[in-house]
Parts: structure tokens; C-alpha cells; sequence
């Protein structure tokens, strides 16, 4: 008896964060290991369900850089990197968006449908919904930044009562153009902004932003972020998630969370607890 009373404490435990979030849109940047690992996908379906079951609006944005090497590889396809970021000359963006809008963004969509969850996945091409322009085109290729974003096709998703599922690929305004391939984390921040979203998450490899002795910091403000950016704390990989979190707090979304996407259901642990398993950047 003892044991299903526990399990009613933490149904209980979570009302009041179900109560918060319902009805409201949550983007999730979806990679690192998570996106790699048999039963970490399972378990991220099924938090991404359970989060839609209750009432949220889990908006889905997925990376997939592993993959996109991996199979540059085996096609023997030269790829290149320059500051942490891919160069994507037009052989790249092809097997870029091939991996992104094919394999992965379709994988994703049958993990939530076979959990019991109608998702819709979809591109930055499709409907227009995201618009590109080059990085640096000289040193980037089609490397881009999102120019122009139209939160109607998501939304409509929303409102059909899917889940949406975003390929960071986008259209461009020439006629022709083969489009670009945007970094997830941006693409996830700047689509928080757009569509109005209470919070923004990232799933990466680490417990979340670290101190000088290795420790998880759990909270912070854009201010503190950036003097441990400028004091060289933060630094590498962690420098642009963070900067994604920041652009999303300055454009209007509440709290951005950097999780550990290897530690079972963190998605569900960090939005229905109150200790959280990362680290929140707020106002």
C-alpha cells in the first residue's frame, strides 16, 4: 500500500507544474545522446506525450549532426567545421537536408504516433515557415540564419491537437535555392520567440551549465550568464546554447532550460519538479 501511496505524492507533487503549463507552448531542442540512444528516444516519446496528455504544447525541434557526419562519411563526402559550426557547400545541404527532413524528422513523428500521441512533422521549407539567409556564405557556404519566421503552419499543427516536429532547415526567398541548414539551438530559440512559447528547453550531453569546479550552477540571469561567459566559465559548446537561451528570454519566453538528455525522462523531471535536474536562465 505504502508504495502506491507514494506514487499518488508524486502525481500530486506534479499538479501544481501541470496546473502552470497547461495550455501552454513549450519548445524542446531535441539531440546529443538522447536522439542517439534506443531507450533514451522511448523515453523522451513518452515524456513528450505525457506533457501533451496534460494539457502542454510541446513544440519539437531536432538537430541531428551526428548523423548528418556519420553519413558524409560513408558517402565519402568531405565536411568541414569552423568554429565549432559545419560548413555546408551544396553536396553537404543535400545530405543535410535528407538526414534532417527524411530519416530523422519521420523517425521522431513514429516514435510519438506508436506512443499513442498524432504528431505532424515538418521542415522550415514547408509553408514557408522559415526563411533563410547566409551566415557567411564566403566562409559558411549554406550554412544560415533564419531571416523570417511564419508561425501559422505550426500553429495550425497546435491547434489540429499534433505535436509539431521541426526539421532546422529553411526556404529561401530565391527562386531555385537549395535553402540553408540552420543550427538547431538558434532555430529552436528563435521559434520560441516567434510562436510565443513559455519556456524553451535544450537537451545536451552535459548536467547543464558548470561552474570553475565542475558543479552544476541550477540558476542563473542573463547577467551572471554573461559574466561567466566573459570570465571564460562558460565556454566552447556551451557558449552558443547559452546564447540561445538568452536571444529567447530578450524576445519574450519566460525561462530557458540547458538539461541533461542522457538522465531518464529529464525532460519530465525538470518541467513537473521543483528541483529541476539543469540549469534555468531567466530575467
Amino acid at each position: 500500500m505504502k508504495d502506491k501511496i507514494d506514487v499518488v505524492k508524486t502525481l500530486l507533487d506534479a499538479l501544481p507544474f501541470i496546473k502552470k503549463f497547461a495550455n501552454e507552448k513549450i519548445v524542446i531542442k531535441y539531440g546529443g545522446a538522447a536522439q542517439t540512444s534506443s531507450e533514451l528516444k522511448e523515453q523522451f516519446a513518452q515524456d513528450i506525450v505525457l506533457l501533451h496528455l496534460v494539457g502542454m504544447k510541446p513544440i519539437i525541434v531536432h538537430g541531428g549532426g551526428k548523423s548528418i557526419t556519420n553519413l558524409l562519411a560513408d558517402l565519402g563526402v568531405d565536411t568541414k567545421f569552423v568554429d565549432g559550426q559545419r560548413v555546408t557547400t551544396k553536396e553537404v545541404m543535400r545530405i543535410a537536408e535528407m538526414v534532417l527532413s527524411g530519416e530523422i524528422n519521420k523517425e521522431i513523428v513514429s516514435l510519438l504516433d506508436n506512443h499513442g500521441t498524432k504528431s505532424i512533422g515538418i521542415s522550415g521549407k514547408d509553408g514557408g515557415f522559415l526563411k533563410g539567409i547566409p551566415k557567411d556564405f564566403e566562409n559558411f557556404g549554406y550554412t544560415g540564419m533564419i531571416e523570417h519566421i511564419n508561425p501559422e503552419i505550426v500553429n495550425n499543427i497546435i491547434e489540429d491537437g499534433a505535436v509539431p516536429v521541426i526539421a532546422p532547415i529553411a526556404g529561401s526567398s530565391t527562386m531555385g535555392h537549395p535553402g540553408f541548414n540552420i543550427n538547431a539551438d538558434l532555430a529552436a530559440s528563435k521559434i520560441a520567440v516567434a510562436l510565443e512559447a513559455r519556456k524553451v528547453l535544450f537537451l545536451t550531453d552535459t548536467p547543464g551549465v558548470l561552474d570553475k569546479n565542475m558543479e552544476l550552477i541550477t540558476n542563473l540571469s542573463i547577467e551572471k550568464t554573461e559574466a561567466l561567459k566573459a570570465d571564460g566559465t562558460i565556454q566552447g559548446g556551451m557558449v552558443p546554447k547559452v546564447d540561445a537561451c538568452i536571444e529567447a528570454l530578450r524576445g519574450g519566453v519566460k525561462k530557458a532550460h540547458i538539461i541533461d538528455g542522457r538522465v531518464e525522462h529529464s525532460l519530465l523531471l525538470e518541467i513537473l519538479t521543483s528541483s529541476g535536474v539543469g540549469t534555468c536562465i531567466e530575467l
